[in-house]
């Protein structure tokens, strides 16, 4: 069964759609900003070291856990950038369909009134013919 696309549309809220678009925007810009200044691993430090010997085993998974740490922080940069993205092309999209629903209002308020003067005008040609 077709998805009913017109039924779809008709149903988005798109004054509400366009009036939040500013403040999705805003917060992707400051996700993306909070998250590019983190830096990008947390400074390792040698305490651990001048504490005294640490088992190979822990010393290795505290170098995993680094790893992982930095990945995670490359993946999320990665993801803030998508979602800044998105909001900016959101803004976008929302600005068109709203410039679209304008010029159709006025495209159905022209047509109204060609079909007035037409009627207008077929009215005054039967009435003369008579």
């Amino acid at each position: 069964m077709p998805i009913p696309w017109l039924t779809v549309l008709q149903s988005v809220p798109w004054s509400d759609v366009i009036s939040n678009a500013p403040k999705v925007a805003g917060g992707a810009k400051k996700l993306w900003d909070s998250v590019a200044r983190k830096p990008a691993a947390p400074p390792t430090t040698d305490d651990a070291a001048q504490a005294g010997p640490q088992p190979a085993a822990l010393t290795d998974r505290v170098a995993a856990l680094e790893a992982q740490v930095a990945e995670l922080h490359r993946q999320m940069l990665a993801s803030s950038e998508v979602i800044q993205a998105l909001a900016e092309q959101d803004t976008q999209l929302i600005q068109r369909v709203d410039e679209h629903r304008r010029r159709m209002r006025r495209l159905a308020l022209a047509l109204g009134g060609v079909a007035l003067g037409v009627l207008v005008l077929g009215a005054a040609f039967l009435l003369r013919g008579s």
